[in-house]
């Protein structure tokens, strides 16, 4: 079993002071062919410390696709092979924790100028204090996308609060020239 460190209780305090928000509606959400896009797993990544399970969805397309992209995008070599599947997911979240931007994000110490970077120390801080405060997501600003994700603490939901609605397969290259042709529009 990995050493935990104690919480940070004044964090616990800041996070527990925030009200519990509502969400019904949409997420999209990227998995491999094959794979049940419901199924949560302790990703480890920006907004969980890979003790519980979640499912990161962005309430945009276009937000889902670019985590995704530059995640791939990291590898030595594009995966050419690998088949993405984009899948638009209904959810009712009833207890998220609500983050509206960057200023929200930075007021629980977090580095505005440093938050699209791969240090996920505090932010997996803030994801474990929610979790443990019995909030059901987050709602954060992607750092990808102008867009808000909603990371979903699985084992906090009922079944019947997420379902597929659609599902897609990714055209890799396409999306990059939407995407490109997105950002020069800006």
């Amino acid at each position: 079993m990995a050493d935990r460190r104690a919480r940070d209780l004044e964090l616990l305090d800041k996070v527990d002071a925030l009200p519990r928000t509502l969400y019904e509606g949409v997420g999209w959400r990227i998995a491999r062919e094959g794979r049940d896009p419901l199924q949560g797993y302790p990703a480890g990544a920006r907004w969980d410390p890979g003790t519980f399970d979640v499912i990161y969805t962005s309430l945009a397309r276009d937000g889902a696709l670019a985590e995704i992209h530059f995640h791939l995008s990291r590898q030595p070599v594009f995966p050419s092979k690998l088949v993405s599947v984009l899948h638009r997911i209904t959810v009712r979240a009833r207890r998220a924790l609500q983050l509206v931007d960057l200023s929200a994000v930075e007021s629980l110490g977090v580095s505005g100028d440093r938050y699209g970077e791969l240090d996920y120390e505090r932010t997996q801080a803030i994801g474990d204090a929610a979790y443990f405060l019995g909030f059901d997501g987050l709602m954060v600003p992607s750092a990808r996308w102008n867009c808000q994700n909603l990371v979903v603490f699985t084992d906090q939901l009922a079944p019947e609060d997420m379902a597929v609605e659609e599902s897609t397969v990714v055209d890799w290259p396409a999306w990059r020239k939407e995407a490109e042709a997105l950002r020069r529009q800006r």
